[in-house]
């Protein structure tokens, strides 16, 4: 079955026309899952203001449902304005492995560092079916010297801690759990599909005692919803108790995508603060320098209370998209370049053979 959109596929080029062959492989309630044949898995970011210069997504689309996510609008490039399409058209990419380990070339990727989950949760519920994140990881875990961060919102993470060894042995990699709230109510509201709270910070401290960095992103802050000075000091606090490395955040913004699925939230959820939201983004797509400036300073002192570190040097948020980068003032994120060249990558021959 393919996914049927208006117009005829020979009118359209790229990741549209693919999204219209996509093959719907299973229809559940809330979201189908189509297969999407790609060309590459590896995506370089253009922007000089992100803090990461490779990206990877191995799904299309967020089953997860967060009302404020900004990465809606990329289904519209594949011709779905929607922003209902996001969450319920999920496009799992095809034949993975093979386009990865064709693409970890050590030249290109030296020093450079490779985000995973910056438009979609890796560990959405597509990922118990499919494991596409998964056979990344398997890839990854055949390389040497390679700088990566996952973002996640999905305690299914836990399921790869085997790979995350792995590739800690051999490349940098850091883990990032996304925690609005601890609210878990709140919580519910604004990222409905998503594990809780509780069930992510289990996740991220399975993840420490393994061995391995991470750390929290509290990101989006949401004015006079999850911005107070206790809500804050509540995530940081259990980031803490759960053996964060770091936290970093960020706050929201809202693409006109975005508005479409937050606005019809607030008025349901928090009618009282539909006529202040609608002010502060009455003019931009973002909030203003003085309201980041106050909850910079605030999460400032919090880190210095928890004794967490004021700058991360490797890690971003999944809200943070390399389109929106020239005007989105991003963390105090410091990449350092390598202090010599990087040996090539080791990946193995027979590679495309043990992703299982």
């Amino acid at each position: 079955m393919q996914l049927s959109i208006n117009g005829e596929p020979s009118a359209v080029k790229g990741i549209e026309r693919m999204a219209r062959e996509a093959r719907t492989v299973i229809e559940k309630p809330t979201a189908d899952y189509l297969q999407i044949k790609v060309k590459t898995i590896l995506n370089k970011c253009t922007s000089p203001r992100v803090p990461f210069t490779w990206t990877i997504n191995p799904y299309r689309g967020c089953e997860f449902g967060c009302r404020y996510c900004y990465a809606r609008y990329t289904h519209e490039f594949m011709g779905m304005p929607r922003w209902e399409d996001f969450e319920e058209k999920i496009f799992v990419k095809q034949d993975v492995g093979r386009l990865l380990a064709r693409e970890l070339d050590p030249v290109k990727l030296c020093g450079q560092h490779i985000a995973i989950g910056t438009a979609t949760d890796p560990y959405q519920p597509a990922e118990r079916r499919f494991e596409v994140t998964r056979a990344v990881l398997q890839v990854l875990a055949l390389a040497s010297d390679l700088h990566l961060s996952v973002t996640t919102k999905g305690d299914l993470i836990s399921r790869d801690l085997d790979l995350l060894q792995r590739i800690a042995t051999r490349s940098r990699v850091s883990v990032n759990f996304t925690i609005t709230t601890l609210d878990r109510r709140l919580a519910r509201l604004l990222e409905f599909r998503a594990p809780t709270p509780e069930l992510r910070l289990k996740a991220l401290q399975a993840v420490r005692q393994a061995g391995i960095r991470a750390g929290v992103s509290m990101a989006p802050i949401l004015p006079d919803i999850t911005d107070s000075r206790t809500s804050l000091d509540a995530v940081m606090a259990a980031a803490r108790d759960h053996g964060a490395t770091h936290v970093f955040w960020n706050v929201l913004f809202l693409k006109p995508s975005a508005r479409q699925a937050f606005f019809p939230f607030l008025g349901q959820h928090f009618p009282h603060l539909a006529k202040r939201y609608a002010a502060r983004f009455a003019r931009s797509a973002f909030l203003s320098r003085a309201y980041r400036d106050r909850i910079a300073n605030l999460i400032g002192e919090l880190k210095q209370k928890y004794d967490f570190p004021d700058h991360t040097d490797f890690e971003t948020t999944a809200q943070v998209h390399e389109a929106e980068a020239e005007q989105l003032p991003l963390f105090q994120i410091q990449t350092p370049a390598p202090s010599a060249p990087c040996p090539p990558p080791v990946v193995g021959a027979h590679s495309a053979d043990t992703l299982g």
